[in-house]
């Protein structure tokens, strides 16, 4: 049963809408993403569920008829740069209204699950507000936002996944050689700081025979990279070809025979949930590129508890130490939050303990920023924003000084690069390294969308450079493990 729409009240601000819009097909639409890889595969669904309706993609804003903000509400500057952008999207509305054209705005993602009726209230040339479970009735939705405002964030009962259809091969190729997946959705961790479990739902796992075909769908049409996505990714536990329970290491292991595929990769995961098969498959299968984000947010076990994390800062370093140990040549990633509620300078120091004792080949790291509705916002103590700026400054020095002496570690050694794009200046490919890092040689446009052996030369600031050796086969093993 499809949950009920909200049709807003008839905003004073706006337009009588041109009877026309509900019965015209198509025009340009133009989906902007902020926030995580799981909001990147989302847009590109849903161009693809209003491809049928005569939309076209665009990237330019004069062309688009329909904007699509996919919006992240993770922290509180990506919502804060949704509303600027709403203000710059109603101007050119009210511009292409002068003019009697049509313009239509929707807000999609976890800002619109959050928010739902308030963004109509702050900014009323929206026409469309539409959360995360909800995309695949775009085309239903554009067609009442003829009327009116329209509001759907109800976590509906069917599965969105069953109502996205299959995109053509030549939009499959236009995305490029690597491509995300969503296989796991939602969160049941609660972490104090979080307001995923809020904004997308419950952990929901997408059943494995279906991700299979979609597998085979981009590889067939050229994919050779795959990042299989999910909110707590390594949590996945889908039912399998043939009945039972799948984990995500059964899944990669079935993902990696899918002919014309080269590469595997996963994000982002839990560390109570790296189980040990799934250890066992970063040492077992060659397709499982050796790069994992693994985010622990601080070093500081006081602080670990506040957050809700359920573990601690030795259970993280006893699991890295299992993971380099089916794979020694494996590079980490993580996640750190600065000053949470009641973080001391002592939490801190231990934070830094620990990124010292890992030593990660790159890192994301942020202030703390209360999300409305999670359990730390109303935490009392909360640290004074000029010290979240001093210890955010310090962490940053830690970490960059840890990826530029990673990337350097790569000179003079060969790593497999899959070329995905011709490179900045003429006659140069640019594509990734095992360890996610940007890689540009001088090299033929024919080897786009190949795996070949390169000997890195030179470390940039962004990119390493290297020298082409020879283009190998996935999976041959060629080329330095570094």
């Amino acid at each position: 049963m499809k949950p009920d729409l909200e049709v807003a009240a008839a905003d004073v601000n706006r337009a009588p809408a041109r009877p026309d819009f509900a019965d015209r097909r198509g025009g340009k639409v133009l989906v902007k993403s902020y926030g995580c890889q799981m909001n990147v595969y989302d847009a590109a669904r849903m161009a693809d569920v209003l491809a049928p309706e005569g939309f076209a993609e665009t990237s330019e804003l004069d062309e688009a008829d329909l904007v699509i903000l996919n919006t992240c509400h993770i922290r509180e500057k990506a919502s804060e740069k949704v509303f600027s952008e709403l203000g710059k999207l109603r101007q050119i509305k009210n511009a292409r209204r002068a003019e009697g054209k049509e313009f239509r705005i929707a807000v999609a993602g976890c800002v619109a699950q959050a928010e739902g009726a308030e963004i109509l209230r702050k900014q009323r040339a929206v026409d469309i507000v539409v959360g995360p479970q909800s995309y695949h009735r775009l085309p239903e939705l554009v067609r009442l936002a003829a009327d009116g405002p329209v509001i759907d964030t109800e976590f509906p009962t069917e599965d969105k996944f069953d109502h996205l259809g299959t995109p053509s091969d030549d939009r499959i190729r236009r995305r490029g050689v690597s491509a995300f997946l969503t296989v796991q959705e939602g969160c049941d961790k609660f972490c104090s700081f979080c307001v995923v479990p809020y904004t997308r739902g419950a952990e929901m796992s997408r059943d494995a025979a279906k991700i299979i075909s979609e597998t085979e769908t981009l590889a067939r049409a050229g994919v050779r990279e795959i990042t299989l996505l999910g909110q707590n990714v390594n949590a996945y536990h889908g039912r399998g070809e043939s009945g039972g329970e799948w984990s995500l290491a059964r899944l990669i292991e079935r993902l990696a025979r899918v002919e014309g595929l080269a590469r595997l990769r996963y994000t982002t995961s839990h560390p109570n949930d790296m189980t040990d098969d799934l250890i066992r498959v970063h040492g077992d299968q060659p397709e499982l590129m050796p790069f994992l984000h693994l985010p622990v947010q601080s070093g500081s076990d006081r602080i670990l508890a506040a957050m809700n994390r359920k573990h601690g800062a030795d259970d993280y370093l006893r699991l890295v130490e299992k993971i380099r140990t089916a794979r020694p040549d494996i590079a980490l990633s993580s996640d750190f939050i600065v000053g949470f509620p009641g973080e001391t300078s002592e939490d801190f120091e231990a934070t830094l303990a620990l990124i010292r004792a890992v030593g990660f080949a790159s890192t994301f790291y942020f202030k703390y920023s209360p999300r409305p509705g999670t359990p730390g916002a109303e935490i009392q103590n909360q640290v004074p924003e000029e010290v979240k700026a001093e210890r955010l400054a310090r962490l940053g020095e830690l970490v960059e000084a840890q990826r530029r002496a990673f990337n350097l570690a790569l000179v003079g050694r060969t790593v497999e690069v899959l070329f995905e794009k011709r490179g900045r200046k003429p006659g140069q490919i640019a594509g990734k390294s095992p360890y996610l890092q940007m890689v540009q040689v001088d090299g033929p446009d024919h080897l786009v969308g190949k795996v070949a052996a390169v000997e890195i030369v030179e470390c940039g600031s962004n990119s390493l450079f290297g020298r082409l050796m020879s283009e190998i086969e996935p999976g041959s093993g060629a080329g330095e493990a570094c």
